[in-house]
């Protein structure tokens, strides 16, 4: 079973799981815990009423400590596995994948917000984004595509049908910061059919002024 006591000393696996360092991970951990709390103040339920006892009472989650629950969501967000499959590696039921997902993933956001790292998600506030502004503004535009469940819905299969991969998927696309290696804009979830070029056209991305953009071919 998968949890970050066993997985920090393996950094090799601990990189590919999470797509973080250790060192990153553990930066990354206070501001989780912080936005957490924000979140989810201890003195309230989840439901954001006042608590009758101390937080911590009851019965005792798999996912107990902060560095786990960072681990959890992070895993998920870098390989977008089913849920079921996600739960068995921590000894999680469906439902409570589920669950522990939607729960963590505000709280990541907003830490990412908190540190300054959060992708800009309005193509049309790139170019002010101090993201995109580190350093000298060289760029590099990117299409992601990854896998998704086979709509029942003929028309909806078409949409999302891509023919280089063969499958149904979903795309994005994202703007790298050359000299950071930070993800300066994530555009909204799109459809596998629609190439990436036209994708950029129809999102029309104010770039900073005097910026270098680095793009394949397809572009």
């Amino acid at each position: 079973m998968l949890n970050y006591e066993t997985l920090k000393n393996k950094a090799r696996e601990f990189l590919a799981a999470t797509g973080l360092r250790v060192e990153e991970f553990q930066k990354l951990l206070p501001a989780f815990e912080s936005a957490y709390e924000k979140c989810y103040p201890s003195h309230q339920t989840l439901e954001g009423k006042p608590r009758r006892r101390r937080a911590g009472g009851g019965a005792k989650g798999l996912l107990n400590s902060s560095a786990d629950r960072l681990l959890f969501i992070l895993i998920y967000e870098k390989t977008n596995p089913r849920q079921t499959m996600h739960g068995l590696q921590f000894g999680l039921s469906q439902p409570q994948t589920h669950y522990w997902i939607h729960q963590l993933l505000p709280v990541l956001q907003q830490a990412l917000a908190d540190l300054g790292m959060r992708p800009e998600r309005e193509a049309g506030c790139v170019a002010a984004s101090p993201l995109a502004l580190e350093g000298t503004s060289d760029l590099a535009i990117d299409g992601s595509e990854r896998r998704r469940q086979r709509p029942k819905d003929d028309e909806l299969q078409k949409a999302h049908y891509s023919g280089k991969k063969k499958t149904h998927t979903d795309k994005n696309l994202l703007l790298v910061n050359e000299d950071t290696g930070k993800v300066a804009y994530l555009s909204p979830t799109g459809r596998g059919k629609t190439h990436d070029k036209k994708r950029a056209d129809e999102a029309a991305i104010s770039y900073p002024c005097n910026a270098t953009l680095d793009k394949d071919t397809g572009f």
